[in-house]
C-alpha cells in the first residue's frame, strides 16, 4: 500500500478562505459564556480524568500540581513539531507545567513532575500568544494543557479581543474528559494527542493510570468529531483537524496494532498519524534501574518498521514523514 499525498485525498484548503474556530465562538458571545462554565470545574476540581475534588480556586492541587493559575515552563516558535505544524516559521508552542499523567519514561519531568515553571494570569498568557502570533508563528500550541483547559479559555478570551487569529493546536497526551472537551467545541482548530497505550494494564503500570486507553479513545473520538480529519493549506501547514500521534515501545508494548486498527475502523482510515520512533529510556526507567526491565532500552530499527507497516496493513492512509 503507498502513502496517499495529501492532494490526492483532498484535504488542501486554501489559507485565505480559513478562519480560526474561536472567532465565530468569540462573536456570538459564547467563549465569554464558557470561561464561566470552565471556572466551575476548578471547584471541586473535575478539569480531566482524575477527578481529584481540590479546590484549585483557592489554590489547592492534585496530581498535576497545579493550582489556581497556569504555570508556563516556556513559550517559544519551535521548529522541531511535525512538519505540517512548524512550517518555516515555526509552531508557536507555550509548554504548560505539571500533568495529569504519570509516565514512568517521561522525558520532561522537571516540567511534568517537577512542576518546573512560573504561575500566569490570563493576560500574561494572552501577551505570549500574541507575542508568537507577532513572530509570525503559524499556530498557538498548547503543550500538556489537559489539566489547565479553564485557565487556556481564560486567556484565549483577552487574546481573541487583542487581535488574536491564528489556528489553535491541542497538544495532549489524550488523558482527557467530556467536560473540559465540550468546552472546546468550536474553539481549538487541530487536535494533537498521543494514544500512547492499548492495554489497560500496561497503562497501569507505565503511566500509572489504568483507564487511560479508554479515556484516550473517548477523547479522540469526540475530538474528531468536533474537527474532521487534518487540512492543510497550499504549503502543507495545518490548519483544521485531527493530527495523532504514537509512540512505537519496544516489544510492542504500546499495541501498535490495536489502536490503529481502532483509528482506521473507528474514527477514519484518513487520520493522520505521526508514528514516532524515538523512545529512549528516561525518568524513572533510568532512576530506578531494573523496575521497568520491559522499557528499559530504545526500540530497533526493525521494530519501528514493523510499527510502520502495521499502520499500512490497518488502513491508516496518511502518515507523517516528519
Amino acid at each position: 500500500m503507498r502513502h496517499l499525498d495529501d492532494r490526492e485525498v483532498g484535504f488542501v484548503r486554501p489559507r485565505a478562505a480559513f478562519r480560526s474556530a474561536y472567532l465565530a465562538t468569540w462573536e456570538s458571545g459564547e467563549l465569554e459564556q464558557r470561561v464561566a462554565r470552565a471556572q466551575q470545574l476548578l471547584s471541586p476540581c473535575r478539569a480531566c480524568p482524575r477527578v481529584c475534588g481540590v479546590d484549585r480556586l483557592q489554590d489547592e492541587t492534585g496530581t498535576c500540581r497545579s493550582g489556581r493559575l497556569a504555570a508556563v515552563a516556556s513559550a517559544f516558535p519551535h521548529h522541531g513539531e511535525e512538519s505540517c505544524l512548524r512550517g518555516w516559521k515555526g509552531s508557536g508552542t507555550i509548554f504548560f507545567s505539571g500533568c495529569n499523567l504519570r509516565c514512568v519514561f517521561c522525558q520532561n519531568s522537571d516540567i511534568s513532575w517537577g512542576g518546573h515553571g512560573r504561575g500566569l494570569t490570563a493576560g500574561e498568557i494572552a501577551a505570549l500568544m500574541l507575542d508568537l502570533q507577532d513572530r509570525g508563528c503559524h499556530n498557538i500550541n498548547f503543550v500538556t494543557p489537559e489539566h489547565v483547559v479553564p485557565q487556556v479559555l481564560e486567556a484565549l478570551l483577552e487574546a481573541v479581543e487583542l487581535g488574536l487569529r491564528v489556528p489553535l493546536v491541542y497538544n495532549t497526551s489524550g488523558y482527557d474528559c467530556p467536560e473540559s472537551l465540550a468546552l472546546l467545541d468550536g474553539v481549538m482548530d487541530i487536535y494533537m494527542p498521543d494514544f500512547k497505550f492499548w492495554e489497560a494494564g500496561v497503562a497501569k503500570r507505565l503511566v500509572m493510570a489504568e483507564d487511560y486507553p479508554e479515556r484516550a479513545r473517548e477523547a479522540i473520538r469526540e475530538m474528531h468529531r468536533q474537527v474532521g480529519d487534518l487540512v492543510v493549506d497550499e504549503d502543507g501547514v495545518a490548519l483544521r483537524g485531527l493530527l495523532l500521534r504514537h509512540l512505537a515501545m519496544p516489544a510492542g508494548l504500546a499495541g501498535t496494532r490495536q489502536v490503529m486498527r481502532y483509528l482506521a475502523q473507528e474514527i477514519s482510515p484518513d487520520t493522520f498519524v505521526n508514528l514516532m520512533g524515538q523512545y529512549r529510556p528516561a525518568g524513572l526507567v533510568v532512576a530506578r534501574t531494573g523496575r521497568y526491565p520491559e522499557i528499559d532500552r530504545a526500540i530497533t530499527v526493525e521494530e519501528f518498521v514493523e510499527a510502520r507497516q502495521i499502520c499500512l496493513e490497518e488502513g491508516i492512509r496518511r502518515l507523517s514523514d516528519a
